[in-house]
């Protein structure tokens, strides 16, 4: 079932959402991506003030079908996690946009959000 893509986030290549919160970026996985995993039952992700470097894994999503690892859509500091997620991994799939998000960002660079993709880009790297 197609999900659609938010007009008002951006996208990586890996299937990670970014939403700017002008001092915080938040991040999660897309519709697209939670489909492909099936049922999450875990998620790992960075402690509070870690740093994460663009492009580099910073977390795993476990789902019933396999382990996939999370990717920085760009460099930053850990600001908040989403702690619910500890004990209701099952949020990324009910809500991938919303209440399944996974970790907000400081970013180091604001300029490495200008290569990611629009939601029209990441829905033509979908439809290949």
């Amino acid at each position: 079932m197609a999900h659609p893509t938010p007009d008002d986030l951006r996208y990586t290549d890996q299937h990670e959402w970014v939403r700017d919160d002008d001092a915080v970026i938040v991040i999660g996985i897309t519709a697209h991506a939670q489909e492909q995993l099936g049922d999450v039952v875990y998620v790992d992700l960075p402690s509070l003030d870690a740093e994460v470097e663009q492009g580099q894994p910073f977390g795993e999503v476990e789902s019933t079908k396999s382990v996939s690892d999370l990717y920085a859509p760009v460099s930053g500091r850990v600001v908040a996690r989403n702690d619910r997620l500890d004990e209701q991994p099952e949020l990324v799939n009910q809500d991938p946009y919303g209440a399944g998000w996974l970790v907000a960002l400081a970013p180091a660079d604001r300029d490495q959000l200008d290569g990611l993709l629009d939601a029209a880009g990441y829905q033509a790297l979908l439809e290949g």
